[in-house]
């Protein structure tokens, strides 16, 4: 099979080549070729030494933060290539990276010790394709495979047991069978890798196209990062909205949003609240009053121990308060919600809900979902008429409520109460009408 080669990888190439070594693309870049998908990123291995590598790319630019793990970044055409030397590697003290390597010159030794099948195949434009371990049919037959023994590979590197389920997400391929048992015999290992090498991976997964199949089948390779989904699994909701336990909803509602990383992290983690909040009536019915803002503090302390950025944080936090807040069809209702966020996240907020409805019983579901649709009319009315929202939209600033004599604090609370009259279409986003508002009901 002939894959096509970007001219600055094919330079790479072509220079190792002609300094008399091997040279191939390797991993992630072959695997996405074969399966039509376009690499950003194309890796290159060669039985060229670091200094040799040195030499071939002397008049490129270079980068050496790899070197003493025999990896050269080298600048082509504006595009970095990461070119490495073959190796194997020493054993794993801390299951993440090699306490040694040891510089080889077969291909073969380099690319066992890969994690993945689909990762160790190689190409070279003038040999084609080479295939030791069968990674071609693993990727025709949609199946993820160690290379060698499944427990090695992942007492090597235990991050490669969440990067096997974020593969079998985002590619939507099944685990082969020891692979597959040794994922959950192995899960403990997680704790040694870094909750930022964690919560990249996680991002990755949680956006793919079977992320919900995912979550649901490897919960607990999950709960061993983020123990507060225990609770969710085989938890009854018995309530007339629900027909699944609490984690298999969750997972459900995360593949039915789009996949951009703050909703789905928002709705991975909507319903953890319900467990601790659950009362169950008379009736033997479920209730989960509040669920959202305990869900949502909970979430912040996760995603802080993962070392999430701050505004995803707070975008996941507020997601998940109002994913249950059910606003009246109504304008001015629309109106302060918009105005206490944006229209981006009412939008965003809009689709939460129906995933979560999606997610849930037919019960009312029609109802719900005709609701939605209602709102998102009036928000995109609003935004076609450019809507009075906040205090920066007023016609009067806080110029004019120190012309009228205010000062200080009275400024700011004078042009919040001229806001809400505005939204409230008590008065028009008028000057005037601002100024005498002012006059009559505040001074």
């Amino acid at each position: 099979m002939e894959i096509n080669v970007p001219d600055f990888a094919v330079t790479a190439i072509r220079l190792l080549e002609q300094g008399g070594y091997e040279a191939y693309c390797v991993g992630g870049c072959v695997r996405d070729s074969l399966i039509g998908k376009k690499p950003y990123d194309w890796d290159i291995c060669t039985n060229a030494l670091p200094s040799q590598l040195k030499q071939v790319f002397c008049d490129y630019y270079t980068i050496e933060t790899g070197l003493k793990h025999g990896t050269l970044t080298v600048i082509i055409d504006k595009n970095p290539v990461e070119i490495t030397t073959f190796r194997s590697d020493g054993s794993y003290a801390d299951h993440r990276r090699p306490d040694k390597v040891e510089f080889i010159s077969d291909l073969k030794g380099d690319l066992e010790r890969r994690d993945f099948t689909i990762n160790a195949v190689c190409y070279n434009p003038k040999r084609g394709l080479i295939d030791i371990f069968g990674g071609e049919a693993d990727l025709k037959n949609k199946i993820i495979r160690c290379v060698g023994n499944p427990a090695a590979r992942f007492e090597e590197d235990a991050l490669r047991i969440l990067r096997a389920i974020r593969f079998s997400s985002v590619l939507g391929f099944g685990l082969e069978g020891d692979t597959k048992r040794a994922v959950f015999s192995q899960k403990e290992l997680l704790r040694y890798i870094s909750p930022e090498r964690i919560f990249s991976e996680l991002k990755k997964l949680v956006c793919g196209k079977n992320a919900d199949e995912v979550l649901l089948e490897y919960g607990e390779i999950i709960a061993v990062f983020i123990p507060e989904i225990i609770p969710c699994f085989k938890f009854p909701q018995n309530n007339p909205h629900h027909c699944l336990d609490v984690w298999e909803h969750i997972c459900k509602s995360v593949g039915l949003c789009r996949p951009q990383a703050e909703i789905r992290l928002a709705m991975l983690l909507h319903d953890i609240g319900k467990p601790m909040m659950a009362t169950t009536d008379e009736n033997g019915i479920n209730h989960f009053k509040k669920h959202q803002y305990a869900g949502a503090e909970m979430a912040v302390e996760i995603l802080r121990r993962l070392r999430c950025d701050n505004d995803t944080i707070k975008y996941v936090h507020d997601l998940i308060c109002e994913h249950d807040n059910r606003i009246p069809v109504e304008r001015t209702a629309v109106k302060r919600f918009i105005s206490r966020y944006d229209y981006d996240f009412f939008m965003d907020y809009l689709e939460v809900r129906r995933a979560d409805t999606y997610a849930q019983s037919d019960y009312k579901r029609e109802e719900k979902l005709k609701a939605l649709d209602q709102l998102a009319i009036i928000a995109i009315e609003l935004e076609e008429q450019n809507a009075c929202l906040k205090i920066s939209d007023l016609k009067a600033d806080g110029n004019d409520m120190m012309a009228l004599g205010l000062s200080g604090k009275e400024i700011g609370d004078a042009l919040k109460r001229v806001l809400e009259a505005v939204i409230s279409e008590e008065i028009n986003n008028d000057k005037d009408e601002i100024l005498e508002y002012v006059r009559n009901e505040i001074l």
